[in-house]
């Protein structure tokens, strides 16, 4: 078990300098006040206008970071901050939420795909770790029953990993859809659509650690599967 230890400590490092890193670029970019003076309401509004797209609620919801596009009641979740304020980080935000909207509207393969395996990732996610633990006691007691709980627990694990691999593309869709909207359509100086490519870079980085610890994790338990004899 020290292998995994070590994996999800470096894991962890990663994942928390992301974090960090993301939270300060947001915060550096919090100062940059449009001179629009739009809030990111008002610019996930138009973004949605622009696409045609007349069936999407933007509301307000609490947190920081909170902020998420919901398919299933057709709503643009956008945290206080960015609900509220004027500046590039809120504008990057708004926008990005709104490239999901675009993306589930223009039916967009990849967002397709996530949604479907939602509902299996829901389960995998709760399941894998206990029926992998469990798998691994059972090794210990020599009980050949744990290889195949082990194997199971391999299996809902690898649901979940690809399901954060599957996640990247519709990321990085969203991301490049904004931009490209906020450029064209002039919504932003080139000062502050730097700041807005800059914030959504390292919170497309978030997602690329999540989803490289999540296949490390699954290649050392595939190697103790492999290596149980």
């Amino acid at each position: 078990m020290m292998g995994y230890y070590v994996i999800a400590g470096i894991i962890f490092l990663v994942s928390w300098y992301v974090s960090n890193k993301l939270k300060s670029k947001f915060k550096k970019y919090s100062k940059i006040h449009l001179q629009n003076g739009m809030s990111g309401k008002e610019i996930a509004e138009k973004m949605l206008a622009d696409n045609g797209i007349t069936d999407v609620r933007v509301i307000s919801v609490a947190g920081q970071l909170t902020d998420h596009y919901n398919p299933a009641d057709k709503t643009i979740n956008l945290s206080e901050p960015v609900y509220m304020q004027r500046n590039a980080a809120a504008a990057a935000v708004a926008a990005h939420e709104c490239g999901h909207a675009v993306q589930h509207a223009t039916a967009y393969s990849w967002l397709q795909l996530r949604s479907k395996i939602v509902p299996a990732v829901s389960v995998s996610s709760k399941l894998s770790n206990f029926v992998i633990m469990a798998g691994l006691i059972l090794f210990a007691t020599g009980s050949a029953f744990g290889t195949w709980v082990f194997g199971i627990g391999i299996a809902l694990f690898a649901v979940t990993t690809a399901f954060a691999f599957i996640t990247l593309p519709v990321e990085f869709d969203a991301s490049k859809r904004a931009l490209v909207w906020l450029e064209t359509n002039n919504m932003v100086t080139p000062q502050e659509h730097e700041g807005a490519k800059d914030a959504l870079k390292w919170a497309a980085r978030t997602y690329v650690v999540a989803a490289i610890g999540s296949l490390a994790t699954l290649l050392y338990f595939i190697s103790i599967f492999l290596n149980r004899d």
